[in-house]
């Protein structure tokens, strides 16, 4: 019988723990310090809250009712929390350890302090109070109904959806049409069926991330960017990722470089006539900047017309609080978890993704689903995130430890695909680089510093790093902002830079035309697909 493994290290978040204690602990002049200005805020807490003092409401989404305002005892409450976190927040920043304990630290004071928030308990919480009177009680009741449910499911704490049925792949989400135009073991080569008479001579070519399905940027037609880009005039190509399973375990990231991104731009140009544009998002985004640097180092620079990178990693040293993950011990242990399964199971990954961002998927779950009894309504950017995939063992190795941990792609020669050793600096077509400023999986900052390196131009947009990409121009949110130069640190090109109201789209398609030829042609009908778009490789379970 096969032990159950773990895909990380319990050891290894219990020391990051016992080192910030230790190195708290032998600075008592900077514990003396702490407890003098924590002294200080409180009695200043004190003194606003007695004299029915209001300061100005938090930007916290979980703070939101009138209540938590406008009522003292619920403003008291509020304001009480958020003092203690940030204290607690700042006193685990004086801690002791290298960057991934310190991050471990981070995330673990963050776990318990969304944990405990008033918001997350029924009778500190002014909603649920005023549910409770409405129903006399019943949500409660219900709401521990569905905590049992959600138990028995084995898939921990889930936002349900008032309507489960709302949103159907191939009806209302990943629904424009196209056909299947290339397979092979790794992905499907998805073409869109053109809307104008003529079109753009150079095709587009997106490269999702492994870890959804590449629909994210084909949701309800109303806020699909492949329509929205369609009808713009553009021969649009998708890469559909196949599900892996055992039988991919040994596909690591080169392989899904030369057999898939390389094969892709191959179809892609053949069918169009012409190398393509480019564009990928988050981890898709790393791919092509990988595929391009082994392109031009096997000469091939006539492959592709310009790449856009979007909410993309190349330089992995500032990881935020995910380098709590890039710790040795983390890593073996699921070195040890992916070689007795051949691949990270989409379940996992949610966990982790969500964990990351508690207060928006799982403790405003725990509200609505068990404290109010309110299904969430539906939506088609969580029901695709729900939609996740697995990764092989083979890639989550290579890419875990060559590019998070080790930071290859920073050093010239760094890393090898297909024997060959690449430097994104060789990288020598037309780039941009799109940032959100409200990313919590690829800082913008960060971002912003792989752009510098790679000579890109740059464009920071509005929202988070799934919201801030699927932002059509008829909803004339979020904004973006753009700069003349790219001086050394973010914050300075920030403030500087110009900001608009809008979408970025028409920004960037507006910059494809200038690294373009130009040149509108026939619109490019398809009349050997394989199959209906969405294809049967984003239909798997």
């Amino acid at each position: 019988m096969t032990k159950p493994t773990l895909p990380f290290d319990p050891f290894a978040l219990a020391r990051a723990a016992g080192e910030t204690a230790l190195g708290l602990a032998s600075r008592p002049q900077d514990l003396l310090a702490v407890q003098m200005e924590a002294a200080k805020q409180w009695g200043d807490f004190w003194t606003g809250a007695l004299t029915g003092k209001a300061g100005e409401a938090p930007r916290d989404r979980r703070f939101m009712a009138a209540e938590w305002q406008d009522d003292a005892f619920y403003r008291s409450i509020r304001d009480s929390y958020l003092l203690a976190s940030k204290q607690l927040r700042e006193l685990v920043a004086l801690g002791d350890g290298d960057d991934s304990s310190k991050a471990t630290a981070r995330f673990l004071v963050d776990q318990y302090l969304n944990a405990v928030s008033p918001a997350n308990f029924a009778l500190t919480n002014p909603d649920v109070v005023r549910r409770i009177k409405e129903t006399n009680g019943a949500n409660l009741v219900q709401g521990f109904a569905n905590f049992l449910e959600d138990v028995a499911s084995g898939k921990g704490i889930v936002q349900r959806r008032s309507d489960d049925g709302a949103f159907v792949k191939g009806r209302n989400i990943a629904a424009t049409p196209g056909a299947v135009v290339f397979q092979n073991a790794l992905f499907q080569l998805i073409q869109y069926t053109p809307t104008t008479a003529k079109v753009a001579a150079e095709p587009l070519l997106y490269v999702p991330p492994l870890v959804n399905r590449y629909y994210m940027i084909d949701l309800e037609p109303r806020q699909s960017f492949v329509k929205w880009l369609v009808d713009e005039g553009r021969t649009v190509f998708v890469v559909s990722w196949v599900n892996p399973g055992p039988e991919h375990k040994d596909k690591d990231v080169a392989a899904y470089v030369t057999e898939g991104v390389v094969v892709a731009i191959e179809q892609a140009a053949k069918r169009a006539g012409t190398a393509p544009d480019l564009f990928s998002f988050c981890l898709g985004g790393t791919l092509v900047a990988i595929a391009l640097a082994w392109l031009a180092a096997e000469g091939r620079g006539e492959e592709v017309n310009s790449a856009t990178l979007i909410g993309s990693l190349v330089d992995f040293s500032d990881m935020r609080d995910w380098s709590a993950f890039v710790h040795e011990g983390h890593l073996a242990a699921l070195e040890d978890h992916l070689e007795a399964q051949g691949f990270i199971d989409s379940l996992e990954l949610q966990r982790l993704f969500a964990a990351m961002r508690a207060n928006d998927l799982i403790w405003s779950s725990v509200v609505n689903h068990y404290l109010l009894d309110k299904d969430a309504p539906p939506s088609d950017l969580l029901t695709w995130f729900e939609d996740g995939a697995r990764i092989p063992a083979a890639f989550l190795k290579s890419y875990n430890r060559d590019l998070l941990k080790d930071n290859r792609l920073k050093d010239p020669a760094g890393f090898a695909v297909a024997g060959t050793a690449i430097d994104l600096a060789a990288i020598e077509w037309p780039m941009m680089v799109v940032a959100l400023k409200d990313d919590h999986v690829s800082a913008w900052e960060a971002v912003y510093r792989g752009a510098r390196d790679l000579g890109a131009d740059f464009v920071l947009g509005g929202s988070g790093h799934n919201a801030g990409v699927i932002n059509p121009p008829s909803r004339n949110k979020h904004g973006y902002w753009t700069g003349r130069t790219m001086p050394e640190r973010a914050e300075e090109w920030l403030a500087k830079a110009t900001r608009h109201e809008g979408s970025w789209w028409p920004h960037w398609v507006k910059w494809l035309n200038s690294k373009g030829s130009g040149k509108s042609v026939a619109a490019r009908a398809i009349d050997d697909g394989i199959e209906p778009a969405p294809g049967s490789y984003a239909m798997m379970p």
